[in-house]
């Protein structure tokens, strides 16, 4: 009877995986944190975006190994942390939780088309924005607006964001 039911199955051998040179993996990161320092100082509106988080999903999707995945969202995310006024480790529990699920999705779907990118980014931009909330809330006791609204516009506009964003950054990756 069980035999009947087919199995969706990705084997390890079907995927591609890639990595980066040492100054892509190093370069790209620091420079999506500049941009998110400086651009929305100038422009306020570009605060809506987060380059970081844009970063993390694409190097874990690309890479497609979960420890990775987690590394880059935790060391990305600490660093976005000591660049603003919030407590330490908002942004690294975030990330790392987006980096270790993006990577684990760049496993089981083809993630290389156009849709999958964007409602794959417009996901975790979702999935990033609810845990920041309640690790803030919850557990650092910030008192913190909470609009539906904002944070679905802002997962669209950063999903087209990384669509773009991504394929530039596809001309970086190197076969593994």
């Amino acid at each position: 009877m069980l035999s009947s039911v087919p199995i969706l199955y990705t084997s390890q051998d079907q995927v591609e995986v890639y990595r980066f040179s040492p100054v892509t993996a190093v370069v790209v990161p620091l420079a999506a944190l500049f941009l998110q320092a400086i651009v929305p100082l100038r422009f306020p509106a570009f605060a809506m975006f987060d380059l970081p988080l844009l970063v993390v999903i694409f190097f874990a999707i690309a890479r497609r190994s979960q420890v990775a995945g987690l590394l880059t969202g935790a060391i990305i995310g600490l660093i976005q942390d000591s660049l603003t006024h919030q407590p330490i480790g908002l942004y690294g529990i975030a990330k790392t939780v987006v980096g270790f699920g993006a990577s684990s999705l760049g496993v089981k779907i083809d993630v290389e088309n156009i849709g999958a990118r964007f409602l794959g980014t417009t996901f975790f931009y979702m999935v990033h924005q609810i845990i920041y909330i309640v690790v803030a809330k919850g557990m650092v006791r910030l008192d913190m607006q909470w609009s539906w609204l904002h944070i679905l516009l802002s997962a669209l506009a950063n999903a087209f964001l990384g669509v773009i964003l991504f394929a530039g950054l596809d001309r970086l990756k190197l076969r593994a």
